[in-house]
This record gives C-alpha cells, structure tokens and sequence, in this order.
C-alpha cells in the first residue's frame, strides 16, 4: 500500500555557503533624495543657459570668444552692454529684490511685499500688472538696480534681474582712516543723490559700524560692496523706486573724486 503523502512533513534544509552569509552580513544603505533649494535651481538653470547662449552683438562674441575678460574694461571703453550672460560670465554677481509692495490690510498697514500690483479697468474686467525691481551687485564695486512689469511674478522677477545687470556702474570705495594692506569698506567721501523728493546722504564710518541705514538701502550697499556706512534721508521714503534711484546716484557719486 503506497504511502499517503504529508505536506505537513519538515523539507530536508540546505546549508548557506560562506559567500551567501557574507551577502547577506552586507548592509544596504537606503537612499536619501533631497530636493534641491531654489538658489541650487538657479544656477543650473543659469549654467545651462549660459552654455546654450548665442551671442547676438559684438560685444557678446568677444565675450564668448574670450577677447574680453575684464568687465572694468567695458565700462572704461563706455561700451553698451545689450545682452545680460556678458555680466554672468565676466561678474560672479548675487541678486536680491527691493520690497515695493504692499499686502492688503487692514487700515493701511498691510505687510511690505516684492511684488506691487497694480489694475487697469477695461470693458472684458480688470488686468493685473506685477512689477519687481532688482538689485544686482558683486559685493566688489559692481552694483545695478533694475525694473521689471510682467501678467506673472516670476517672468517680473526675471525682467527685472535682467534689466538690472544691464544697469551695472562701477563705484569707488574707500577707508574712513588710513589702514595699510585692507579692503576697502566704506564711502571714500560724504555724497548725496536724490531721485524725486528723496535724498540719500552716505557718511563714511569706522570699520565695524555697520550699515545704518533702511533695509532696502542696506540689500543695495551690500551687494555694492560696502560695509560700514551712516546715512541721512529725507523724503517719502517709502516710495522705494525713488530710494534705490537715489541709492545708486549717491553710490554713482563716488567716481567723480579726482587725485
């Protein structure tokens, strides 16, 4: 009589070979994705599009081709730069933008934004402006404000960083003493600019004052490249398309000392 199969019946067991333990002894680490900040997604973006740029001036061909290394040589030339990868490839520049906005609120006291927005009345309803004004600076003496107006705030944001390295000057910097083998940190003089019914006075300061002056004067000086500054204003201030013009007319006073 055959025998009735079970099973429940324990399988004969099979032993591991050294090399399967050692397989089995290896830890394996999971991967850890981490999502990219937006400054890391601005540089490739920017990289990428400085390796696609065609140049369309002679001056970006020179650029390209390596014939101009030196954006100081540009500005002493009084050369119009029309394209703004010239600035990115000869400038490692920083940006930043200007509150000129303002959020709604109650009575008047809503919160300062980048963006301003405006309406115009039409037959088919309202159509919403944003603008964004943008400063540009390599902390080295290079500095530019710019405007931009889009339907978005992102192409605005972008219009206006692109006119603000087209707006580039170059400014003198200088010492509030005599100090040997330094940087320069501040304003080598007092200076005044004004833009509408704002004006800004740059006083030079002792190395560690700081910037005393507004937030948005401060975002300016900094990307200029100044470190210790007092300032006085008078004005409406808080028109802050007029406080960045004087800003930068101020700075623009600097170039005119001669030794």
């Amino acid at each position: 009589m055959a025998e009735k199969e079970n099973s429940n019946q324990p399988k004969a067991l099979i032993e591991a070979t050294p090399e399967e333990v050692q397989k089995l002894d290896v830890v394996v680490e999971p991967t850890v994705y981490r999502r990219k900040s937006r400054e890391e997604q601005d540089r490739e973006s920017q990289a990428a599009a400085l390796a696609a740029w065609i140049p369309k001036t002679a001056l970006g061909r020179a650029v390209r081709e390596k014939k101009v290394t030196n954006y100081d040589d540009i500005i002493d030339q009084n050369l119009k730069v029309l394209e703004s990868p010239i600035v990115d490839l000869l400038l490692k520049t920083e940006h930043d933008l200007l509150l000129i906005g303002q959020a709604k609120g109650k009575f008047g006291g809503g919160k300062r934004r980048a963006w301003r927005q405006t309406q115009k009345k039409t037959m088919e309803g309202n159509v919403v402006t944003f603008s964004a004004m943008a400063v540009v600076g390599d902390r080295a003496g290079h500095v530019g404000v710019g405007l931009g107006k889009a339907k978005e705030t992102l192409p605005a944001r972008a219009k206006a960083q692109r006119a603000a390295k087209l707006n580039i000057v170059r400014i003198t910097r200088g010492w509030e003493s005599k100090e040997v083998n330094t940087q320069p940190h501040t304003v080598p003089y007092k200076v005044k600019g004004k833009c509408g019914s704002v004006r800004v006075t740059l006083i030079p300061a002792p190395r560690g004052t700081g910037l005393v002056i507004g937030n948005e004067g401060k975002k300016i000086l900094r990307l200029a490249g100044i470190e210790d500054v007092y300032s006085y204003i008078e004005g409406q201030t808080r028109t802050t398309f007029n406080l960045g013009k004087a800003v930068i007319d101020a700075l623009l006073q600097t170039n005119r000392m001669r030794l």
